[in-house]
């Protein structure tokens, strides 16, 4: 027998209606009529199945929505198989009963879930057990319905259970389906009996098992893809809770408040197995982990929306599990039944934290005379010495905040709001702090404006997180930045609400800028800081944008800097600090030297403006470089950046028509991804450098990027072809299917300066030699590329181009170059 994980201890059946019966006045079509061949059994589920779309069915019957369709296939099943035990003399007084694990024993049945059944006997049938046995799984072999099945006594399937835990599990969510009550009984009872006292024993075995299936299949609240049933926060886990309860060491529900994000763990419980249900009945077989193409048609099934507010309604439901997951193993890791010694020694001390505050038991709790109904600042002091220590918040702490803890007045007094930056500083130790005052509803109550961002997707496929996670995130990485700042204070509460504005439609720095000075007045900050403040969240794009967008040796862009942030050196610190703080917050690879040093580039440019100093100019073409131009050759240069920076590869050529698009399109060939390039020239021939970085594996030598370059430029070497072959290789559907699940691309023109040059800014998915295509497109129009920059957030890039039209920058002319590049980025 294979056994599911644990479930719910519902109760024995005791006949349920069937689905016939049931449904009579729901539309839904009838199910097992007399007889009980187990092809009526597949007919019946096919109806159920095929009962059309979102509305109607193809009969024009109701659609069962995944309740009831769980509802209903659970029915079915129970009904085929008490028929199927009247014939077969499984009957009360008969020593015999069927018994249901897996999704059937939790009434959890889904489209194409498998069948888990014990045929359980009192072992005396002799010879006649074997043919009752094949009597009952050969009909359901033969209709190709999937079938665990084993024939054991109670005895025999407890020993079963002593010697393997996910048997154990899965006998543990056992349920009496037809036959002899009392044996089933008997089984459950021994089944539970024996956890019971085994628990101490197997607890670890349990929390390790779990942890490994954590790594295995991550945290469904952050995969794109996630996996239902065994990702953190999923449909196992759940049913690890009935196991720790059904063992008597927690009662599954943690202090869950009325303000509680999504209703709590029934809510999410629930969300969970529907989104499961209508991904089976999508697939038309059993599916644990939901696709990212699929998730608009489950959204849309669910009323839920699109896929956007899928993924919420996912994120807020395993965020959920996985907190009653944490609460679940430390309290029955706390309540374990203690070894004989152990029992004779003294109980936990509490240990004073701050005012009000003690450790118990490992553990954030309230001192015995705290008063939570008189102390406002009382719920950010828990939270910071909860984060001060490591020490998690106690489930019951938390309940009680909840329910006695009062508003904060307006503006905060002084002590909460000292409380809230010593919570922000922690750094890491922050998130788990956070996470637990928001899943129980007390964080909401602080930060009213938090509920717009809470669980909402990113809609860039660079950020890892959700928004609410990721404001999180970027506080714990800006706790590391406060002593490079004048104001530590403002950089952490500037980085907990840069994103405030997100989930309310327009501009999110604009929208974000009006509700930090809402929350600045609230907390009882000075005027001039609530001003400072909702600068940062207005401004902390500026840098990261107009540093790997514009060219720094524009004295405009520097001066279109200093004037938005007003000339104020503490506001441009900030935004430095900030800048690096969202960025490490965003996702692997958004963040490293090469961003770094042109933030860093800008910033010191700024200083200088703002001081009245004079800007540096232009860099001029090195003097070595100088000397290669004028012999006229074709030279290739490549030096070595650190183990994070990236490498400069320098050409140097006669200028010609597509030097570089041909250039951009050898350094893909060889699996190089371009970050930036200049484009110079000295006596007639032109001096292009790039910004590089290995996708994978080694540089290529100099020697043989000069080559291939070479064979190009003289028409020996095809890049489109090779390059075309390069993306199949790499993976043509993964590609496509990659700038699919993407906004379209999309072109925005920006004046450089008074000069005739303009920056044509393009947004795409990446794919292979983009800039090649690109750069070539522009070519062909005549248009001359000065400088261009290339940033890449994860499945997308913003590719920066200064052009030199040749001519009058007119709506025509930009419009011929735009359709050009959008053809370019479309076609394959």
């Amino acid at each position: 027998m294979r056994s599911d994980p644990p479930g719910s201890d519902a109760p024995d059946h005791s006949g349920a209606p069937s689905s016939a019966e049931r449904s009579a006045g729901d539309g839904v079509p009838a199910v097992v009529g007399p007889g009980t061949a187990a092809a009526d059994l597949v007919r019946a589920r096919t109806l159920l199945l095929e009962s059309g779309g979102r509305g109607r069915g193809r009969g024009g019957e109701k659609r069962l929505d995944a309740e009831s369709l769980r509802d209903a296939l659970v029915d079915l099943h129970e009904f085929w198989l008490g028929t199927r035990a009247l014939e077969l003399g499984i009957t009360a007084g008969s020593g015999m009963a069927i018994v249901a694990v897996g999704g059937l024993g939790r009434r959890e049945l889904l489209p194409h879930s498998d069948l888990d059944l014990v045929l359980l006997h009192d072992g005396k049938q002799g010879s006649g057990l074997s043919e009752t046995a094949d009597a009952l799984w050969y009909p359901l072999w033969d209709a190709h319905i999937k079938l665990d099945h084993s024939v054991r006594t109670p005895d025999q399937a407890v020993k079963v259970a002593a010697a393997d835990l996910t048997a154990a599990l899965g006998l543990l969510e056992a349920r009496h389906i037809a036959g002899d009550a009392a044996l089933s009984s008997t089984l459950v009872t021994a089944v539970r009996a024996q956890w019971r006292a085994q628990i101490r024993g197997r607890f670890d075995e349990l929390a390790d098992q779990a942890a490994d299936r954590w790594r295995r299949s991550g945290e469904i609240a952050h995969r794109i893809e996630p996996d239902l049933k065994h990702g953190r926060g999923g449909l196992r886990d759940l049913q690890l809770l009935d196991a720790l309860a059904a063992a008597q060491l927690t009662d599954r529900m943690p202090g869950f408040s009325p303000d509680s994000p999504g209703g709590g763990l029934p809510g999410a419980h629930k969300h969970l197995l529907d989104v499961r249900t209508e991904l089976h009945r999508a697939a038309g077989r059993a599916r644990d982990v939901l696709r990212a193409q699929d998730a608009d048609e489950i959204g849309d099934a669910l009323r839920l929306g699109d896929r956007f507010d899928l993924a919420r309604v996912l994120s807020d439901s395993a965020r959920t599990v996985s907190y009653s997951v944490d609460v679940g193993l430390r309290t029955a890791r706390a309540a374990l039944p203690k070894r004989t010694l152990s029992a004779l020694r003294r109980g936990p001390v509490r240990r004073p934290l701050d005012e009000g505050v003690v450790e118990h038991a490992g553990e954030v709790v309230l001192a015995r005379d705290a008063q939570p109904a008189r102390d406002p600042a009382l719920v950010l002091r828990v939270a910071a010495a909860s984060a001060r220590t490591g020490l998690p918040m106690s489930a019951a702490t938390l309940a009680r905040l909840a329910e006695a803890a009062p508003e904060l007045r307006e503006p905060w007094p002084r002590e909460a709001l000292d409380e809230l930056l010593a919570l922000l500083g922690s750094g890491r130790r922050l998130i788990d702090a956070v996470e637990a005052l928001d899943r129980t509803g007390l964080w909401g109550r602080l930060l009213p404006e938090w509920g717009a961002v809470r669980d909402l997707p990113p809609r860039d496929a660079a950020h890892t997180w959700t928004v609410d996670r990721h404001l999180v995130e970027a506080c714990a990485h800006a706790g590391a930045l406060t002593t490079r700042v004048s104001r530590p204070d403002l950089l952490v509460l500037g980085a907990l609400v840069h994103d405030i504005g997100k989930g309310r439609g327009g501009d999110h720095s604009v929208v974000g800028a009006e509700l930090a000075t809402q929350i600045g007045n609230r907390l009882g900050l000075w005027p001039s800081d609530v001003a400072l403040l909702s600068a940062m969240v207005r401004h902390h794009l500026l840098l990261p944008e107009t540093a790997t967008r514009r060219d720094l040796d524009d004295p405009e862009t520097v001066a279109r800097v200093v004037e938005a942030v007003g000339g104020d050196t503490v506001l441009l610190e900030l935004l430095h600090a900030l800048a690096e703080a969202d960025s490490l917050a965003t996702g692997p690879g958004v963040w490293g030297d090469w961003k770094s040093s042109l933030i860093s580039q800008l910033v010191i440019r700024c200083r200088l403006l703002t001081a009245g100093e004079a800007l540096p100019g232009p860099e001029e073409v090195d003097p070595a470089h100088r000397a290669l131009a004028a012999d006229g050759g074709l030279h290739v240069e490549l030096a070595p950046g650190t183990a994070r920076a990236p490498m400069t590869v320098t050409v140097i050529a006669p200028d010609v028509p597509g030097l570089l698009s041909r250039a951009a399109g050898v350094l893909a060939l060889h699996s190089l991804q371009v970050h930036s390039a200049s484009v110079r020239s000295h006596a007639g021939s032109a001096v292009d450098s790039f910004v590089v970085s290995p996708r994978f594996g080694e540089p290529p030598s100099a020697a043989l990027l000069r080559q291939d370059l070479g064979r190009s430029l003289a028409g020996e070497l095809d890049l489109g072809r090779r390059l075309a072959e390069k993306e199949k290789a790499y993976g043509e559907n993964a590609v496509r299917e990659q700038r699919e699940g993407l906004a379209p691309p999309r072109v925005l023109w920006v004046e450089d300066s008074t000069t005739a040059s303009v920056v044509l800014e393009l947004r795409a998915a990446d794919r292979t030699g983009l800039l090649h295509r690109v750069a070539g497109a522009l070519e062909a129009q005549g248009a001359t590329v000065r400088w261009a920059r290339v940033v890449t957030l994860g499945a997308s890039v913003v590719d920066v181009f200064a052009l030199d039209l040749g001519g009058p920058a007119t709506r025509a002319r930009r419009r011929q170059l735009e359709a050009a590049v959008l053809a370019t980025v479309g076609g394959d």
